[in-house]
């Protein structure tokens, strides 16, 4: 998720956590102090130097990244692009795929409605879903084919409404049913899951979700950090990994 002008000045007004860097350099301490300044609530948890030479790479906890001077007095919000012999490459969203994979890997696999590949696994793809959401829908219909073509699915969830609503109760319902699995298809074809209640990961895994950049849903991770955002057809996500 970018960090845009906008986000930057609804940070300086809802922020309430204080900025707690280990940051190495003089340089990385003085761009920390200079935004724990301006920016009180921003909690910055990396700051290291960019491929451009004189610029750092500043990343939150909300998983934005943005760059400073060395001096910490200039703020540049977007994503930095490289001109490469093969093309333009863009070093801001690698950077957001590397952190994501591992808060991903930190987080692991505990709790996630899995369905499982058929026969050989050749991929697997961590997709955060909302069971009143029509494309997520769209995709478990298609998660048959996946399985076909050797991909794993893990739902992770993320109902868009938040706690406390009709969304966050059904994906409770459906988490705590005795088979989740079948509950999950039942709930994306329209059908309401018998109210249940129990421990479960449902706000553990929604505020991953906000950690990774999930914005919208479906958002699918990939096995090396990048996020597919939205619906993307079977058969073109199975290309797009190589697998056809």
């Amino acid at each position: 998720m970018k960090l845009n002008i906008s986000a930057f000045i609804a940070a300086l007004i809802l922020a309430f956590t204080a900025v707690t860097p280990a940051l190495a350099d003089e340089a990385q301490d003085q761009i920390a102090r200079k935004i724990s300044e301006a920016v009180p609530g921003l909690n910055v948890t990396s700051v290291e130097e960019s491929e451009a030479a004189g610029l750092y790479r500043v990343q939150s906890s909300a998983g934005e990244t943005f760059y400073s001077t060395a001096d910490g007095q200039y703020v540049l919000t977007g994503d930095m692009l490289k001109i490469t012999s093969q093309g333009v490459v863009n070093v801001s969203e690698q950077a957001r795929a590397d952190a994501r994979l591992a808060k991903m890997e930190a987080f692991g696999t505990e709790g996630v409605i899995r369905f499982p590949a058929a026969g050989e696994e050749k991929a697997v793809i961590s997709v955060f879903t909302d069971i009143d959401c029509p494309y997520c829908r769209k995709l478990h219909e298609e998660v048959p084919q996946l399985n076909d073509f050797g991909i794993t699915v893990n739902y992770y969830a993320f109902p868009r409404s938040g706690p406390g609503t009709a969304s966050w109760a059904k994906y409770e319902s459906v988490w705590c049913s005795d088979d989740p699995q079948s509950a999950m298809t039942a709930a994306k074809s329209g059908e309401r899951p018998p109210q249940a209640s129990c421990d479960n990961p449902v706000e553990a895994q929604y505020r991953l979700g906000q950690e990774v950049g999930v914005t919208g849903t479906p958002a699918i991770v990939l096995e090396d950090g990048n996020m597919v955002r939205g619906y993307v057809p079977a058969r073109n996500l199975a290309q797009g990994l190589g697998l056809l």
